[in-house]
């Protein structure tokens, strides 16, 4: 490929995310290496082959590949004009040792729901201000992982968790709550938290406290504050984050409404 790999990667700020990394490979072999974290790869074009505990695998279309960690692997474009890829690399934490085993007999996950899920989270992550979308959808990612290596919890009930998470995030619109704050002061699982929320809803907890903030601002518009100062007072990351879910929500800018 003309000009060599071409390489994206940084540490988001999002718990459990060691790092992200976008890549588009031509003629570049890895050789058998390890990581410590749990490695989720989509690939975008083309198709990877590896070896992983002494089998040959391949990652191509919509399937989901999860590496364990401290399992060697190698890997290389499959077919000519090398592959593009996105890879998270998940805390060890993030999915437990027990799973590693199941993990390296299947690696491969066939479902197009958890491909959306993981390709909206590495959109999301590009996001600024976007980190709290990112923490929800990485958490029902996650647990939707655990399904597919066997490892089911069965949940607790629904309407219970979504109406006490809705009244919890009222007292934090502007400041905000981390998920796994959430879930630590309310004693549910993060996933379940947003699963439940969202099916008793039909919004994410992200996307409530979102239209909670645009409510916000547009009392704070109306009343005389200076838009300059309307984002930070409504709990937005920056101006531009507030137009882009002004406008998403009432179909005009903030300077509009004005």
């Amino acid at each position: 490929m003309p000009g060599g790999p071409q390489i994206r990667a940084w540490r988001p700020p999002l718990d459990g995310v060691a790092e992200v990394l976008h890549a588009r490979f031509g003629e570049h072999a890895y050789p058998m290496h390890a990581h410590d974290t749990w490695t989720v790869l989509l690939v975008d074009d083309g198709a990877v082959r590896y070896d992983l505990d002494r089998h040959e695998r391949g990652a191509f279309g919509e399937l989901v590949t999860v590496l364990p960690p401290r399992v060697p692997h190698n890997g290389t474009a499959a077919r000519p004009g090398g592959f593009r890829k996105r890879v998270l690399y998940l805390e060890p934490g993030r999915l437990p040792d027990h799973l590693i085993g199941t993990a390296v007999d299947s690696p491969a996950v066939a479902d197009g729901q958890l491909h959306q899920m993981i390709s909206g989270l590495h959109r999301t992550l590009r996001a600024p201000g976007d980190e709290p979308a990112a923490e929800g959808l990485l958490a029902v990612a996650v647990e939707r992982l655990r399904a597919h290596l066997g490892d089911q919890v069965p949940p607790p009930p629904v309407r219970d968790a979504a109406h006490r998470l809705r009244d919890l995030l009222e007292e934090h619109i502007v400041p905000g709550l981390p998920l796994a704050s959430a879930a630590a002061e309310l004693h549910f699982d993060p996933a379940h938290l947003v699963r439940s929320f969202s099916r008793e809803f039909g919004m994410s907890p992200h996307q409530y406290v979102i239209s909670r903030r645009v409510d916000l601002a547009r009392r704070l518009i109306l009343s005389g504050e200076p838009l300059r100062s309307v984002a930070v007072s409504a709990g937005f990351y920056d101006q531009p984050h507030l137009v882009r879910h002004f406008k998403r929500i009432l179909g005009v800018s903030p300077g509009r409404f004005a």
